[in-house]
């Protein structure tokens, strides 16, 4: 069986409700002190273009968990930096690991690397998409609202890489799914074409707004991220001005329905995108969704590197199915 990267949400299309399913499955041993150190003897490469507090942590403490080992590196640790191709980092490292997660600036270098690798690669975010984000996302909605089909997911912000996936994702499973963003900031033209596609099939709705407040009525989860994304610093003026008003606070909160969820995939910039009285309140869920990165990415990477443990885990599973 050749390998599988996880480029794009898309790339897990296929599988995405079984990865949260055996999450779930993770999350339940790791709770009660059930020992599956599946991946034993296994090595996980991580570079990291970007710094990163979640991505990392979770990819390595889930290596650990599973039995295998992490092994991060920067640019300046590898040979990368002084000028060594992208191919030839990909062609080095899959003779030394078993995976790659790659947190990249450009889409470009992710689908480089993937192409040169014989190993699975990972994206841990790059300027288009945010898979494993979204697949915690999604795990987090399932677990608080019981099924995900047919619910409204408002997203107010940029349309960035995160709100990209978050739209694919929902498109594909038949998640309702609206931005209210300001004009300029929509999500990329191309994966917003696609997602229109995918509704088609799902029955799923994917609207552009610009008004939060009428965006949010009726919503069943409302998400935001911040408003100036790693690499976007020049632009920082501009972009503040832009999202004037294009916040998560109780306001919009109460426009949505009475048993809403807040989600934030974080860091997030207080009193901008997002109140204290909001992220702190008992509508969020975001540090939920911030512990379920970890149970995704122990999914992910069993499912990738052990498919057999993965599916016979899943097949002995009593967890109800992910709708």
């Amino acid at each position: 069986m050749g390998k599988r990267d996880v480029i794009s949400v898309l790339d897990i299309k296929d599988i995405f409700t079984d990865l949260i399913e055996l999450a779930s499955i993770l999350k339940h041993y790791q709770r009660i002190g059930i020992p599956h150190r599946f991946l034993e003897g296994k090595t996980l490469a991580m570079i990291f273009e970007k710094p990163s507090t979640r991505t990392r942590v979770s990819f390595e403490v889930g290596m650990a968990q599973l039995g295998g080992h992490a092994l991060y590196l920067s640019p300046k640790d590898l040979q990368l930096g002084r000028g060594e191709t992208i191919a030839d980092t990909a062609r080095v490292l899959s003779r030394y690991v078993d995976a790659i997660m790659y947190r990249a600036f450009k889409r470009e270098m992710m689908e480089e690397l993937a192409r040169h690798a014989t190993v699975p690669v990972i994206n841990g975010l790059d300027n288009k998409e945010h898979p494993c984000q979204i697949l915690a996302d999604m795990m987090t909605i399932w677990e608080k609202k019981g099924r995900l089909r047919g619910l409204k997911l408002v997203f107010i912000g940029d349309g960035n890489n995160v709100a990209n996936s978050l739209m694919l994702a929902s498109a594909f499973l038949g998640v309702d799914f609206t931005i209210a963003c300001p004009e300029g900031y929509e999500p990329d033209k191309e994966l917003y074409e696609k997602a229109l596609e995918l509704a088609r099939e799902s029955g799923a709705k994917i609207e552009i707004a610009r008004d939060p407040l009428e965006a949010a009525n009726g919503a069943d989860v409302l998400y935001t991220d911040v408003w100036v994304s790693m690499g976007d610093e020049a632009e920082a003026e501009v972009r503040m001005k832009a999202f004037q008003g294009y916040q998560i606070n109780q306001k919009v909160v109460e426009a949505a329905k009475s048993d809403v969820i807040v989600m934030h995939c974080l860091p997030a910039h207080r009193g901008l995108e997002i109140t204290d009285d909001v992220i702190d309140g008992e509508h969020s869920v975001v540090w939920d969704e911030a512990e379920n990165r970890l149970h995704v990415q122990k999914a992910l990477l069993l499912w990738l590197i052990k498919e057999e443990i993965a599916r016979g885990l899943l097949k002995a599973s009593k967890v109800r199915n992910v709708e």
